[in-house]
């Protein structure tokens, strides 16, 4: 999975044409519609089975780090996000909720790809996952209907039945099937097979939704090139600004170096692949909503992939004074 996750950027730009081609086909278009739902909920799934949601506790034995990174994500990163959803997306309802969605949720998955490649500290990034799935699932409606609420007609039961079905089902399964095969066969061969496998079909059935989505509404996407233009400025703010509030942050604190890149890509990552399955479940008919959400990590991953080469600069000005 690791080589997947190193070259997801290029894997997506790959399913997006195929999707987009295969979705010319009027049969196909109509059927993959009704796929797009169910690939989601399974590689949530498989995520949700490699967590075990008991170590939550773990990610408070760095106090620090944790409550900092807390901070970041679900105090400071949405007071930005408003500031730049409605400076750049404002007068642009459906694409304001879309970014909303995309960038107040912490990644739970490929961060720690490229907190590894930069040589940060991938156990400490790992530790706080738990965490920022569960505030993430819990604070997404909330932030949905402050920032963006007014912009667009959002239905609290609609919302709430977004997330059960996206979220809480694929969430209670993974609970249940992972505690009947550590009780079966334990936890060792559970995390040394289960787990691995996971892993690696994680990024398929993403892959799969992904192909499904552009099969569906690509058409949608060739009708609206402008989409990705006027997303390009707000997002790549974010990722500018909180790079050097991150970098800023974790000086000020006096963190090692290994343990502010994690908080750098803990605070930079996205959550595309959740924020997508609400929004598919939310706004079946409000596909631009659900087209941000794809076209994001277009943007995202190439500037991770950036950002681990600054990062990885031993003379890079963000680490002086480092200790």
């Amino acid at each position: 999975m690791e080589n997947i996750n190193k070259f997801q950027s290029f894997i997506i730009l790959l399913m997006v044409a195929i999707g987009i081609f295969i979705g010319q086909f009027d049969i196909i278009k109509t059927y993959s519609e009704y796929l797009i739902m169910p690939s989601l909920m399974v590689m949530l799934f498989l995520v949700f089975l490699q967590i075990p949601l008991k170590d939550i506790v773990k990610s408070f034995s760095n106090k620090k780090f944790t409550m900092t990174a807390i901070c970041i994500n679900f105090i400071w990163t949405p007071i930005l996000i408003f500031i730049l959803g409605r400076l750049f997306l404002g007068d642009k309802p459906s694409l304001l909720i879309g970014f909303v969605m995309l960038m107040v949720t912490p990644c739970t998955d490929w961060y720690l790809i490229f907190t590894g490649i930069t040589k940060g500290n991938v156990a400490l990034g790992a530790s706080i996952l738990p965490l920022n799935l569960i505030l993430q699932l819990v604070l997404l409606p909330i932030y949905v209907f402050l920032i963006g609420g007014s912009s667009v007609d959002i239905e609290v039961i609609s919302l709430l039945k977004g997330v059960v079905t996206s979220l809480i089902i694929p969430l209670v399964l993974a609970v249940i099937f992972r505690k009947i095969i550590i009780n079966k066969k334990g936890k060792k061969v559970f995390e040394e097979t289960i787990t691995t496998k996971a892993c690696d079909f994680q990024g398929y059935f993403l892959n799969i939704a992904i192909i499904f989505m552009f099969a569906s509404q690509g058409k949608i996407l060739i009708n609206h090139p402008e989409v990705l233009l006027q997303l390009l400025i707000p997002v790549l703010s974010f990722f500018i600004i909180n790079l050097l509030v991150g970098s800023f942050v974790g000086k000020y604190i006096k963190l090692t170096k290994e343990d502010s890149i994690a908080l750098n890509f803990t605070t930079l990552a996205r959550n595309s692949p959740i924020a997508l399955a609400i929004a598919v479940a939310t706004f079946p008919d409000n596909p631009l909503i659900a087209l941000v959400l794809i076209i994001g990590p277009l943007i995202e991953l190439p500037v991770l992939f950036i950002v681990s080469k600054i990062l990885l600069n031993k003379n890079d000005t963000l680490f002086k004074g480092y200790i």
